[in-house]
């Protein structure tokens, strides 16, 4: 693997693991009628009025200079980044490396992944595992305190049906993990947001299907430019769109304190080819043990020029999730500093896959 390629990808991890946010797909839609073109003023008027940026900000994006805020939350709780870059390179080579799951899985933080089949199969979730820290702490697990983000009827299976004396206990947990994941995942595929279900871990549960449908009413503006998407991502299964496409996978990360269990659907949305957003990835968190109560990560590639033989587009990103312990003075201190990370790495990620990108022309 190239050195650049290497670094790309150290940038798509970094997306990836911190697993952002909503608030795009409904401001960017509620863009009025904003044909996004790199000469046309309303995309300028979008980055000014409905992310908040100065001229000098926008004129940067607009000579390939990365730009990335943090955009208001309404709750501790929320965290929500901003990034967009302007990119000499055809969109399709930005979903190309979005996609590629085999770099993704060889960079460090990346512990193990696994892509499922359609159907999902048991065989899919090969080292799909907690770690003997996660196992021991199950153990003494109960509804409304544990470490690990579980619904409670989760947690009362893991008791009942596992011999937490035998000598090959996390084999037996892993197993009955594995096959637990399968299951959720096959009844979200069929029900949608719902299967979600609830976390018991703390004192006051998380319900996971509300929590979601709340970050995407970010804005109360319905979607004008991206309606079938936007819904989609509310209504799977039902209401898909012919241009879309579904990926599920599991990853193994460690980008925090310890290592975090996260399964993802990437849902693609390709655009015509008279459409100016050409691209619309989303990667919707469907499960994590720790840290991200729910999360949703918003890629956008906007049409540049029309010139063929110099082609370009916008990658605007929208970065968010819900998560735990930010609220209070302890978790004011410790989302200050991973807000102020978080807005650093997304810039550096920006520019290393945007000098990758034209680095490929």
């Amino acid at each position: 693997m190239s050195d650049a390629m290497d670094g790309a990808w150290r940038g798509i991890a970094i997306i990836k693991s911190f697993m952002p946010a909503v608030a795009l797909v409904v401001v960017i839609a509620a863009a009025p009628a904003a044909t996004f073109s790199q000469s046309n003023p309303d995309l300028q008027t979008f980055f000014r009025q409905n992310i908040g940026l100065n001229e000098d900000q926008v004129a940067m994006i607009r000579n390939g200079q990365p730009v990335t805020k943090t955009l208001p939350s309404r709750t501790p709780a929320e965290i929500f980044l901003f990034g967009a870059v302007y990119i000499h390179a055809a969109p399709e080579a930005y979903v190309r490396l979005a996609r590629d799951f085999d770099r993704l899985s060889k960079l460090p933080g990346y512990l193990a992944l696994g892509v499922f089949s359609n159907p999902p199969q048991p065989s899919d979730l090969k080292n799909f595992a907690f770690e003997n820290d996660d196992i021991q702490d199950l153990k003494n697990c109960k509804p409304g305190d544990c470490q690990i983000q579980l619904p409670a009827s989760s947690i009362e299976e893991f008791h009942r049906s596992i011999n937490w004396s035998a000598a090959d206990v996390n084999e037996e947990v892993n197993q009955f993990l594995q096959k637990t994941a399968l299951q959720r995942l096959l009844t979200y595929q069929q029900e949608g947001n719902q299967a979600l279900g609830v976390y018991n871990d703390k004192r006051d549960p998380t319900e996971v299907p509300q929590q979601f449908a709340y970050m995407l009413s970010y804005s109360k503006a319905l979607p004008e430019r991206l309606p079938d998407f936007y819904q989609y991502l509310l209504s799977y299964p039902n209401a898909k769109p012919e241009n879309v496409e579904d990926t599920f996978y599991w990853a193994r990360v460690k980008f925090g304190l310890k290592p975090t269990l996260r399964v993802v659907q990437t849902v693609t949305m390709r655009g015509n080819p008279a459409d100016q957003v050409a691209y619309a990835i989303a990667e919707k968190q469907l499960y994590s043990s720790h840290y991200f109560e729910t999360a949703l990560d918003l890629s956008f590639c906007v049409r540049g020029r029309d010139d063929p033989k110099q082609p370009g587009f916008y990658l605007i990103m929208a970065m968010g999730s819900e998560q735990a312990g930010l609220t209070g003075p302890k978790g004011s201190i410790v989302r200050k500093a991973a807000v102020g990370r978080s807005v650093s790495n997304l810039k550096d990620a920006l520019m290393t896959i945007k000098k990758t990108l034209e680095g490929d022309q």
